[in-house]
């Protein structure tokens, strides 16, 4: 089902992850994203692997909500994987049909993609979305966007439909679940037939989508001016962010984490 898709959703909690600086998180999660695009090596990817489900075990968020976070790649996922078996060529022929040859290589390519993937995606949601109220990722953004605001660009609009965009998605995620009950229960069919009768028979669910979410904005628009929202300029903040001691020692070591992973890259035996 639908709702059970977690992107975009808050857990509130007071683990270590929760008390983080947003910036620093956001800092954190591009150091991670390059280590984890930097890997090339299986030391590399096991310590990469050990971080993600680290940050999990830290987050206290139940590893049955960050499986359910996998749901909208799983497609992805055995895609990349099925293409890397396909396409991989090594020295190690495992079997062989008409034009189609399977390496060992390729299919320990095509783990390690997948495994990429994994903790790219489970990393950044326990990080940012899982463990960061939009608030506060809102003020996150426009901080560390707030030079550019020099050069006359809308640093707090961009933070604000940033913010809004992703505590939206759970919402439309849920009215889209709501619906496609709603036309099952009046005998609407989307799993049988042939390829071009189920596009079709989307229709009755993306038009009043499409207008519940025209819906939403235009609630949230006068919901905003009521409250006399004019942007970001001369708005203040009821909770001030401000860097501790643990946040610096957060940075740090994920700074010293990506070194790890070069480092790792260099003195062990490549892996792809």
């Amino acid at each position: 089902m639908l709702s059970e898709i977690t992107l975009g959703q808050y857990f509130p909690g007071k683990s270590l992850i929760h008390k983080l600086d947003p910036r620093i998180k956001i800092i954190s999660i591009i150091l991670i994203i390059v280590s984890i695009f930097t890997a090339k090596t299986y030391a590399a990817f096991a310590a990469i692997a050990v971080l993600t489900f680290a940050l999990v075990m830290v987050s206290r968020i139940n590893i049955v909500t960050i499986l359910k976070s996998l749901k909208p790649v799983l497609f992805i996922l055995i895609f990349t994987m099925i293409a890397n078996i396909l396409w991989t060529s090594g020295e190690t022929l495992l079997a062989e049909f008409w034009v189609i040859k399977i390496y060992a290589e390729g299919i320990i390519y095509a783990f390690l993609m997948a495994l990429r993937i994994i903790c790219l995606i489970v990393a950044t949601f326990v990080l940012l979305t899982y463990t960061t109220s939009p608030v506060a990722l809102t003020d996150a953004i426009e901080r560390l966007l707030s030079p550019l605001s020099k050069l006359k660009l809308p640093v707090h609009e961009f933070s604000m439909m940033m913010s809004i965009a992703l505590r939206f998605i759970p919402t439309l995620l849920e009215e889209t679940d709501k619906i496609i009950s709603a036309q099952k229960a009046r005998g609407a069919d989307f799993e049988s037939g042939s390829l071009m009768k189920r596009i079709k028979a989307l229709v009755p669910i993306l038009v009043p989508l499409f207008v519940s979410a025209f819906r939403r904005a235009d609630e949230l628009a006068s919901a905003m001016e009521c409250r006399l929202y004019h942007g970001g300029e001369g708005r203040t903040r009821m909770k001030i962010l401000k860097i501790s001691a643990r946040d610096v020692l957060f940075l740090l070591f994920m700074a010293a984490f990506l070194a790890m992973i070069i480092y790792f890259n260099f003195v062990f035996t490549h892996a792809i």
